[in-house]
């Protein structure tokens, strides 16, 4: 089974669906109880599952999992003879200050995908510390032109950043394809910060990252349940009182969601992918949440269920 028709990233060649897949808990213990509630196996399951439902496209780091991550996505397109659209991240560190640095990362993070080159690369983090922006931006897009990238993103960076960041890879020739940003019903900065505005005007793509806010948005919890495992319960939004005063929201999710025969989890996505240059990549630990986000394609919203959800988040 193939997904709709894939979004071009940016002003470059690369085509992917409309929705990705997160892997932040691919691997990872610390924040997430991968080897306890579930292991490579389930891993691997989902993995499968994305490809069978054309959602291929993974977006990883080098620090989920410090690697974990990427070597379980290298394994699993071993063991499969399928490739996948690879997306993985730089965490520019303090002691990484030339180019050197970002080539021996992106070395590595080959080495652990099993992978000649990626399709997109993306710097997790704008900090400067001492290598700088630009020198940052002209390593990167040397990395294109040797054909070890395919296309350069970036992650967390405001409007102004962005925009700089884009002026130095155009001296280069190379288009800024992404910025990866927190974005969810719950998370609407980028609209106000002009982050979401300066994406449109430079045709930049906006991959949306915790489009679920980590769970808030599934219906799994309310006010009678609201304990979610991890770090998660520090959180307050996932207290009592968080949410209660988020029932509203759960509310219009629920009624829209019964209208199309859908989950309000699906009716999340499907709102970030109405607002147009925008790529949810909800995390998936499961063949069934493989398949769960999968439902939020081949459907839309019609403008006024658009517009509630926009009127009741606004608060």
């Amino acid at each position: 089974m193939e997904t709709e028709q894939k979004i071009t990233l940016g002003a470059t060649e690369l085509a992917v669906p409309p929705l990705g897949i997160g892997t932040w808990a691919w691997g990872d213990k610390l924040f997430w109880s991968y080897g306890k509630d579930y292991a490579a196996a389930e891993l691997q399951q989902a993995f499968k599952t994305a490809l069978e439902l054309g959602i291929g496209f993974f977006d990883t780091a080098e620090i989920y999992g410090l690697g974990e991550s990427e070597r379980l996505l290298g394994q699993f397109m071993q063991q499969s003879g399928s490739a996948a659209i690879i997306a993985t991240k730089y965490f520019p560190l303090p002691w990484r200050f030339n180019a050197d640095a970002v080539a021996d990362a992106l070395t590595a993070s080959l080495k652990r995908l099993q992978l000649p080159t990626v399709d997109l690369y993306q710097v997790h983090w704008p900090f400067d510390f001492l290598m700088g922006q630009p020198a940052l931006m002209h390593a990167l897009a040397d990395e294109v032109q040797q054909g070890r990238i395919k296309a350069v993103g970036v992650s967390n960076y405001s409007a102004a950043q962005m925009q700089e960041a884009h002026q130095t890879l155009a001296i280069r020739g190379v288009p800024l394809a992404v910025n990866q940003m927190q974005y969810s019903l719950l998370a609407r900065q980028i609209e106000q910060n002009g982050v979401l505005q300066m994406a449109r005007q430079l045709n930049v793509t906006i991959l949306a990252y915790s489009p679920l806010a980590q769970g808030l948005l599934t219906g799994k919890y309310n006010a009678e349940n609201y304990q979610p495992p991890g770090v998660r319960r520090f959180d307050p939004r996932f207290s009592q009182t968080g949410l209660q005063k988020l029932s509203p929201l759960f509310q219009a999710l629920s009624q829209i969601a019964a209208q199309h025969e859908r989950t309000p989890a699906q009716v999340a996505l499907n709102w970030l992918i109405a607002q147009g240059n925008v790529i949810p990549i909800p995390g998936a630990k499961t063949a069934e949440q493989v398949r769960q986000n999968a439902g939020a394609l081949g459907w839309s919203l019609s403008d006024a269920e658009i517009a509630e959800l926009a009127a009741v988040t606004l608060a």
